[in-house]
């Protein structure tokens, strides 16, 4: 085809995407570029490859007003798709209808919806492949946006290729389409282009004007098949004019401009009512031009032009023809055409598209059609569109003359813009409805959400006062929302910790003491509320019967919504009293709850908790694959990395360099955020790093700092700052910190705590004494799961039987420690007791390669699946991945391990 000229390396890209997706190597391209460069043209490339190699092809359209109406264009996708949605699991296939109005329920997670997806398009593309064709995505509405970026990049082994459209455009930059492979369309060099105007032009041109329409056109295709089109006759014959000081494709756009322009009123009114209704449905679009009086075959000389196509739907030849005639037209005759599309409409069949067109043709305020547009926002909020939703209410605003109903339906926009991720369109709507008669609940609801806008942006130090000020306005009013926003303040000073502005935690805590009283028996938030507050007014000590009771609340009961919002909160706390259990089952319950709901976007924050357990449990190896899982879907769902478990992974495994350069990140991020809480995580993972590499001064410089903020990691940071000071000749300083730790411990009387009491006695004891304090740690932290403790413990014994020149019993513990770290990946550590064997004269033992080393994480994880018994079905729900992939993993699982069938896996032990 002509439009392709000089793109001989984009069809080797697409045919090579096919290719591969054909061998079962599925993948994706965005192609990019600006307005007529080509991207259709090469969708058009592929479509055409695609129906020689056998491929099924399904396409889509964005159309810019469609971008109001949630998973519009991801219904257009796979429409066509729905008589295979009963193969897909129970909870995908609803989440699916639910998302398209198919049936009513809970509002799904979209990326629930975008697994329903992913497994339903490799289950269609099974039969024979399928390539999937996106134009305009830029037009896109979000919910389809996030839902088929987050399949492009879990797409691996099956039959399947997609393919976006982008114009270089402000929604092009805002798609979550970052990580997938770019191929950017150039503009045509001279001789392409030259070709590409002859082969266009099939009259005999001037050299000058050739030369002018090749200079004007800078190379893009759809300048130099319109340019000439446009041009006037003097032009072609060699005459001279002005030159436009537009860009290419705004001169494009003014060059359909004036060829629609100089149609008969008639076709340019029927034009516009076709630009306007996105769905180009003809029997809709007859109807609305019927009852505008317009002549049947008013489309006729708009077709002679070439400026659309007329079948069972109307399609512009190109989008720009689309939005040409839209802009050109008078305000007046846009709301006269969407007048008459929403009269057109079908309220039962479609209220949402009616809703949005009746909005459109209103001048000034209409509180009927305001109303209409907040009916169509519930229910695209039950489908889980939140966008659509805050795009309806926001116009409704702007239609609502009542100024009480005015400042309401600002307040539910602005909370549905929130929820959307358009926090700044938020913060203008609460402008706008502070400007309103605002009764004192409002007031404070605003407040309270221009506070959560902030925590959720910034984590800023000035949050928690911001969360104060709406607890104590919220107290008389609503007592239980004071409680909850109290709990939030709390929450927030201890991100902020040191870095807070204002009123810091100490602040917060004193302020928690006047929250309303709990009506009815306390739930886990309220004893949450009262335990933190006792713990940063009265004393560690103080608080811990009742954060105990929270935890034994949270982990107790049947699992509820309203839990899983504390979770986070949970985990610090359990960390905090040194409680391994709650800490390991609250974790593994928020990650089975985000699974379940298909919540990625809470799930990388469940794993690093898990991670973390794992880590102390001595689970390295686990612990990498689900640090792996959590890099993965970040990387899908396009949200920022969570560094923690990486970085505690980093840090036990004595991996230095990458250790600091992941500690500089997480620092200088938090640190921008005015997040200290991670900073102060961070530092205690240095501090392991460096206790473990036996460098003890940088590991008291690391340790001091959170024992000192006392806020989220100290509990974690104390150990390390014992053990540092006594090795690097600060005793004073180790002691205290043990009394510290001692204090507390005895205070959560766990097994875990009481096990790293003993472990720091002994390290500041001297004489029977210490070695009454090392075999007591032994013996209690047998008795908890903290194996990575365990193993320090019998190292720092074997240390110290060295140095009281017991050799024999020094090469027993010393052998256990070596043992137990170097199998869980503890390497530093490990190559620190490899160092005090040696010494005794014992040259210890490598670890005997295992089959299973050969397995990425990825690989381990599905193995250890597999080993449950989970079918391929199963495990891919679980982690969200199609069957196929699953099944193509599971390969290689047993190619490496020279096993055939399931049932070898489970009978091998797997690490």
């Amino acid at each position: 085809m002509t439009d392709l000229v000089g793109r001989r390396a984009e069809s080797a890209a697409v045919e090579d995407l096919l290719a591969r997706a054909r061998e079962g190597r599925s993948g994706a391209l965005v192609v990019r570029g600006e307005a007529g460069i080509g991207k259709t043209a090469v969708l058009a490339h592929a479509r055409d490859t695609g129906d020689r190699w056998g491929f099924r092809v399904g396409s889509l359209t964005g159309v810019q007003s469609e971008a109001q109406f949630a998973f519009a264009g991801l219904h257009q996708l796979c429409g066509l798709l729905l008589d295979r949605v009963e193969v897909l699991p129970e909870p995908q296939q609803a989440a699916l209808e639910v998302a398209f109005g198919l049936r009513g329920g809970p509002a799904p997670d979209r990326f629930l919806v975008g697994l329903a997806v992913l497994n339903l398009l490799a289950e269609v593309a099974e039969e024979r492949g399928l390539l999937c064709l996106v134009d305009d995505a830029q037009w896109l509405d979000p919910a389809s946006a996030q839902v088929l970026a987050f399949v492009s990049r879990r797409v691996a082994a099956e039959r399947l290729a997609l393919m976006f459209a982008v114009r270089d455009c402000e929604e092009g930059d805002l798609l979550p389409f970052s990580g997938i492979p770019d191929l950017r369309l150039a503009p045509l060099g001279e001789t392409d282009a030259r070709a590409l105007l002859t082969a266009a032009v099939r009259t005999p041109l001037d050299d000058a004007v050739r030369d002018r329409i090749v200079a004007e056109a800078r190379g893009n295709p759809l300048a130099l098949l319109e340019l000439p089109r446009s041009a006037q006759p003097a032009r072609l014959a060699g005459g001279f004019e002005l030159p436009d000081a537009l860009d290419v494709p705004h001169r494009i756009e003014a060059s359909f401009q004036r060829r629609s322009s100089s149609l008969p009123a008639e076709t340019q009114l029927f034009l516009l009512v076709a630009a306007a209704e996105p769905t180009g449905e003809m029997a809709l679009l007859s109807r609305a031009t019927e009852s505008l009086g317009i002549a049947s075959d008013a489309h006729a000389p708009a077709e002679a032009a070439g400026l659309l196509e007329l079948g069972t739907q109307v399609r512009f030849r190109h989008p720009l023809v689309r939005s040409a005639v839209y802009r050109a037209a008078h305000a007046a005759d846009r709301r006269r055409a969407h007048g008459a599309l929403a009269g057109a409409t079908d309220p039962a069949v479609d209220p949402d598209r009616r809703a949005w067109h009746r909005a459109q043709a209103v001048l000034g305020v209409d509180e009927a059609a305001a109303a209409d547009l907040e009916r169509s926002a519930a229910r695209a909020r039950a489908r889980g569109g939140l966008a659509a939703a805050a795009a309806f209410l926001q116009r409704a605003v702007e239609l609502t003359s009542d100024p009480a109903d005015r400042v309401r339906r600002a307040l539910e926009a602005a909370q549905a813009k929130h929820e959307a991720g358009a926090s700044d369109v938020a913060l203008d709507l609460l402008a706008a409805a502070a400007t309103g008669p605002v009764d004192d609940l409002q007031a404070a609801r605003l407040a309270l959400l221009r506070a959560q806008i902030a925590f959720h942006t910034t984590r800023g130090g000035d949050v928690p006062g911001m969360l104060l000020d709406a607890a104590e306005t919220l107290a008389p009013l609503d007592p239980a929302l004071s409680r909850e926003t109290y709990l939030h303040a709390l929450d927030a000073a201890i991100h902020a910790g040191r870095l807070a502005r204002g009123r810091g935690l100490a602040e917060a805590a004193a302020a928690a003491q006047q929250a309303p009283p709990s009506t009815g028996p306390p739930q886990p938030a309220d004893l949450l509320l009262d335990g933190l507050v006792a713990r940063f007014t009265d004393g560690f000590e103080a608080s811990v019967p009742t954060l105990q009771r929270a935890l034994a609340a949270l982990t107790d009961r049947d699992s509820c919504a309203d839990d899983a919002r504390w979770f986070w909160l949970a985990c610090h706390v359990a960390a905090m009293l040194w409680d391994d259990e709650a800490l390991y089952s609250t974790a593994c319950r928020a990650v089975r709850l985000a699974r379940e709901a298909g919540a990625l976007a809470t799930l990388p924050a469940a794993l690093n908790g898990v991670t973390y357990v794992l880590v102390l449990r001595g689970e390295v190896a686990r612990a990498g694959e689900l640090a792996a899982e959590e890099a993965a879907i970040t990387e899908a769902t396009g949200a920022p990395p969570l560094l923690n478990a990486r970085l505690m992974l980093a840090a036990w495994g004595g991996r230095e360099r990458e250790t600091v350069e992941l500690y500089a990140t997480m620092v200088e991020e938090a640190t921008e955020r005015g997040e200290s809480t991670m900073i102060d995580l961070a530092q205690a993972m240095l501090a392991a790093l460096h206790n473990g590499r036996g460098n003890y001064q940088e590991a008291l410089a690391a340790a001091m700092p959170p024992c000192e903020h006392d806020v989220a990691f100290s509990s974690l940071a104390l150990p390390e700052l014992v053990e540092a000071a006594s090795r690097a000749g600060q005793p004073e300083r180790a002691a205290a910190a043990a009394d510290l730790l001692d204090r507390r411990a005895r205070a959560s009387a766990t097994p875990y705590g009481l096990g790293l009491a003993a472990y720091a006695r002994a390290l500041v004891s001297s004489g029977p004494a210490a070695e009454k304090h090392y075999r007591e740690a032994i013996e209690r932290l047998r008795g908890c799961r903290i194996a990575a403790y365990l193993a320090r413990a019998h190292l720092v014994y074997g240390e110290w039987l060295r140095r009281e020149r017991r050799r024999h019993e020094a090469r027993e513990q010393l052998r256990i420690a070596h043992e137990m770290l170097k199998a869980m990946g503890a390497d530093a550590f490990a190559e620190r007791a490899a160092r005090e064997l040696r010494a005794t004269g014992e040259h210890p033992r490598s670890r005997t390669a295992q089959p299973t080393d050969a397995l990425t994480a990825q690989e381990l994880h599905i193995a250890r699946f597999v080993a449950t018994g989970a079918t391929s079905r199963e495990i891919g729900a679980q982690l969200f991945l199609s069957p196929r992939t699953i099944e193509a993993h599971l390969r290689n699982i047993f190619r490496k391990l020279g096993i055939t069938s399931r049932r070898q896996l489970k009978e091998l032990q797997l690490p």
